[in-house]
């Protein structure tokens, strides 16, 4: 790091360099974006590129890393923005690595999807990292799905230009191990011990049992604690454990069994409403909002009763509801320190030459999130901040110092 970023010493020098980083990354502009097309197979993608220096002497030298969005009106703009909120997502990991995103303007449950989605792997080819180009690769976000690695990994004839393969392929399965879930309960677990709070003696909600919300609930009952409530709306709203579930539920929960969860779930609590709002306001020690963004705002966080609330959603509060949450004595861990499970899954599969990723990804999630989280809570001590300032200036140093 140069010596124009070392960490100030002084409240207002903090408050100071934070806003000359923030004005130094609002100028930047993406290192690549390019758009891809067939009209004759009625094909458009995007390819955004945020930043590199980052990487330079790491094993991905120049390059960036993100998920594929595909969408039937994704745009340029909206990949660009995720692009770079990637940037910061890797830097905040602590990771060697830029900010990446793709995106394909396509219905994945139309009859032609495959020979589309073939076809834009293939446009896509010159820019991969392995063909020369600053492009990490391929991943899963919305409209993924598994068979999309298949395809781009046999279309290119390479099992590095995607990441969440399944482990037969040299991958991690990230989403199947829920490494991004991993993630965020030791961020929560971490959280609630800098502050003294025992997990294992900790009551906690979760909104949203998707993907995500499953692996937190996964992981964060390993560390003793006791699901309170839930919600999501395939299982019709919200719900309050009586106790613990039960060996058959909390496996349903897990692999996402819709039938069995509603067979089982009245047996063992009690509904609520049939909204998913409701479990936000719930009397528990750490709230997990795992499901959409902006579900709690300036307006509706004053309700929030939990202690803690670690963020497993991208972007669940607004930035004026973390300064709320803040302003009231609640402990927060953003979206971008907490679930970074799934990138430093990415990097693993990219990087590693060990058989056994999926586990090397799990343990680099374990340590890289807890030494964030230490981080962050250090800067929030230090220069009396909010999570959401520390986890910025943590995230803007790194790359701007290679910009």
């Amino acid at each position: 790091m140069s010596a124009a970023l070392k960490v100030p010493q002084q409240v207002g020098d903090f408050e100071e360099q934070l806003r000359d980083l923030k004005g130094r990354f609002a100028a930047m502009m993406p290192e690549l974006e390019s758009i891809v097309r067939d009209p004759a197979l009625g094909v458009e993608g995007y390819i955004v590129v945020w930043n590199t220096g980052i990487s330079v002497g790491g094993p991905m030298e120049r390059s960036g890393k993100g998920g594929t969005r595909i969408t039937q009106n994704v745009t340029l703009d909206e990949v660009k923005m995720l692009a770079r909120t990637m940037a910061l997502k890797n830097a905040a990991a602590g990771l060697p690595l830029g900010g990446s995103k793709s995106g394909l303007r396509a219905d994945p449950s139309a009859p032609d999807f495959e020979k589309k989605y073939r076809r834009f792997v293939k446009l896509c080819a010159p820019f991969l990292r392995e063909n020369g180009g600053p492009f990490g690769g391929f991943g899963f976000d919305i409209g993924g799905r598994p068979e999309h690695a298949l395809w781009a990994c046999d279309e290119l004839k390479s099992t590095t230009c995607f990441t969440g393969k399944p482990v037969s392929m040299g991958g991690t399965d990230y989403d199947r191990e829920g490494i991004a879930g991993l993630g965020v309960a030791v961020a929560g677990r971490t959280m609630m011990e800098i502050q003294g709070v025992k997990p294992s003696e900790s009551m906690f909600a979760v909104q949203g049992m998707g993907a995500m919300g499953a692996a937190v609930f996964r992981y964060f009952s390993e560390t003793g604690a006791q699901l309170r409530a839930l919600a999501d709306p395939k299982y019709g709203g919200t719900w309050m454990m009586r106790s613990s579930p039960g060996a058959e539920l909390k496996h349903a929960l897990i692999c996402q069994d819709k039938d069995a969860v509603i067979k089982l779930l009245p047996q063992e609590a009690d509904k609520l409403s049939d909204d998913c709002e409701s479990v936000l306001y719930l009397d528990a020690d750490i709230l997990f909002p795992c499901a959409v963004q902006n579900v709690l705002t300036e307006t509706n966080s004053v309700k929030v009763k939990a202690r803690f609330v670690c963020e497993g959603a991208n972007g669940p509060c607004t930035e004026e509801a973390r300064t709320k949450l803040h302003e009231r004595g609640i402990h927060l861990v953003p979206d971008f320190i907490a679930n970074s499970g799934g990138v430093i899954a990415a990097f693993v599969e990219l990087t590693s030459k060990s058989a056994a990723k999926a586990e090397e990804a799990k343990a680099m999630t374990r340590q890289k999130v807890e030494a964030n989280v230490r981080e962050l809570y250090d800067l929030v001590a230090r220069h009396r901040c909010e999570p959401q300032q520390a986890g910025l200036y943590m995230a803007l140093s790194k790359i701007l110092a290679s910009a």
